[in-house]
């Protein structure tokens, strides 16, 4: 009872400060970006890279980018920018996926660290505050919209595969997920979908259909690739700085691996619309 209640409180904690930076555009985009040093120090603990250059990296790439897009667009070419670590950050993205089904250890997490660190941790959350100040416009509630997909797909998730969980999903790295638990979770986020798409006003129900089983589908390979690096690491969690959920990493890996791809579908289906 203890442990539930203490779960509860952080994650209440959690949620808050989230939600209440999302409606002041700079206060949203300095909160994304201390997520991202707490959990790229998380990070950086769990595939052992004791350096700082990380650390200059990301300052370099989210503040670079907080500067070319909200602050001087027409400094740089920020749309190509944003075309360029897009396409590196996928394309890691893709390897990462593909290790998780071909090697007993993902390779990346060994010999290109920096790279790792790079376009799979601090550019997740370069396209969350991206995808929050889409097309140059300040849109809180898309974010949020994601968020809720995550929170209903985790949540159902747990509970469908809790009760009703019999094949594994990938035993081999994540014991506990279940086929049942992730088609439950996809169900109760297309559920879900509809009720966003209708009070946030931001997007018609079909792209955040599509979005619910983005975020589904990747936010689970999100999951599962940040549980192999803990399993290649030897650790249960990637922190302490949540009680009874752990690190800041293991709340927010699928949204950091999902970020991406949620931003080329809004691309894509703005260009198409």
């Amino acid at each position: 009872m203890k442990e539930l209640v203490i779960r509860t409180l952080s994650g209440a904690i959690y949620i808050s400060l989230l939600i209440g930076s999302l409606f002041l555009q700079e206060t949203s985009v300095l909160l994304i970006g201390l997520f991202g040093i707490i959990s790229l120090t998380e990070f950086s603990n769990l595939i052992k890279l004791k350096s700082f250059i990380q650390y200059i990296i990301y300052i370099i790439i989210y503040g670079g980018f907080w500067y070319i897009c909200l602050q001087n667009p027409n400094f740089l070419d920020s749309d190509k920018a944003i075309q360029i670590i897009l396409v590196i950050t996928i394309f890691v993205n893709l390897i990462l996926i593909k290790d998780l089904f071909t090697s007993k250890r993902i390779p990346l997490f060994e010999s290109k660290r920096y790279i790792t660190s790079s376009f799979y941790l601090t550019s997740g959350f370069v396209f969350m505050f991206l995808i929050a100040n889409y097309h140059n416009e300040f849109t809180p509630l898309l974010l949020l919209g994601v968020f809720i997909l995550i929170w209903v797909n985790d949540s159902a998730a747990y509970l469908v595969g809790k009760n009703l969980g019999k094949q594994k999903l990938f035993p081999s790295i994540s014991p506990k997920k279940t086929v049942e638990g992730f088609l439950g979770g996809l169900f109760f986020a297309c559920i879900s979908s509809y009720f966003i798409a209708r009070y946030t006003g931001t997007l018609r129900f079909t792209p955040w259909l599509i979005l619910a089983i983005i975020v589904s589908v990747l936010g689970t390979f999100g999951d599962l690739i940040e549980s192999k690096f803990k399993r290649q690491a030897g650790v249960k969690d990637s922190g302490i700085i949540m009680p009874g959920h752990g690190g800041l990493l293991d709340r927010l890996d699928s949204i950091i691996f999902a970020a991406p791809f949620i931003y080329l579908f809004l691309r894509i289906s703005n260009h198409v619309s």
